[in-house]
């Protein structure tokens, strides 16, 4: 009989957000500890993340990579929807509510992260910007918008379309994002929302396995 294959992620050796969770890899570990399926982690330094043996994984030098046997995938949300697909528990059975979840990982991507990225870039790489001033208000009234919409839509349901799926557990990690600018707290409903998230065992369990690493304990899966 042949056993399946136990999935291998690559995360930092040395996270830049000091083990809070914000770091991409948390995605997948998350997606992970919620579909029950045991995984690997191979740490990777920021000069071996440009080196061409993990570029063959991930053209653009970065991570999260996940590898199953001849399968190697790069980009975080490309990665959680295949953990989906394959493994029972992160999307709906029905197929339009499948439709949706799936709707709703792109949209946490492709439309609510940008300006939250945007303001990162702002306050680290341009804090000593004369226009900097000026450029932040505009910035934060960027993601208000966002975040208004979602509000709207979430309203006072747990999840954004019936029982937590995929398209939940992207959202929240985005959000996460904002969680020290004092943005969610404009916003209940989202906040508890997000809360709801960090709450889940799943989470729970890969936060803290991604912390281990930035301790120096050896990371489990």
């Amino acid at each position: 009989m042949t056993l399946p294959l136990t999935p291998v992620i690559t995360a930092f050796e040395r996270s830049p957000d000091r083990g809070r969770g914000l770091a991409r890899d948390m995605r997948v570990r998350w997606a992970l500890e919620e579909v029950g399926q045991p995984y690997e982690v191979r740490l990777v330094s920021f000069w071996a993340m440009k080196e061409p043996a993990h570029r063959a994984l991930h053209p653009f030098g970065q991570i999260p990579t996940y590898e199953e046997g001849a399968l190697a995938l790069f980009e975080s949300g490309a990665i959680v929807f295949h953990i989906a697909e394959r493994h029972a528990g992160l999307l709906p059975d029905d197929a339009h509510a499948r439709a949706r979840a799936i709707a709703w990982i792109f949209a946490a991507l492709n439309t609510v992260e940008p300006p939250i990225l945007d303001l990162q870039t702002t306050k680290f790489l341009e804090g000593d910007k004369t226009w900097y001033e000026q450029r932040l208000p505009i910035v934060k009234d960027r993601i208000r918008d966002r975040l208004g919409e979602l509000s709207a839509r979430l309203g006072s349901a747990d999840w954004l379309d019936g029982a937590f799926s995929a398209g939940d557990l992207m959202m929240v990690a985005v959000l996460l994002r904002l969680k020290a600018s004092g943005l969610l707290d404009e916003y209940p409903n989202i906040l508890a929302y997000v809360a709801r998230g960090e709450a889940r065992p799943a989470y729970k369990r890969a936060f803290d396995a991604q912390l281990a690493v930035f301790a120096g304990k050896p990371p489990t899966g």
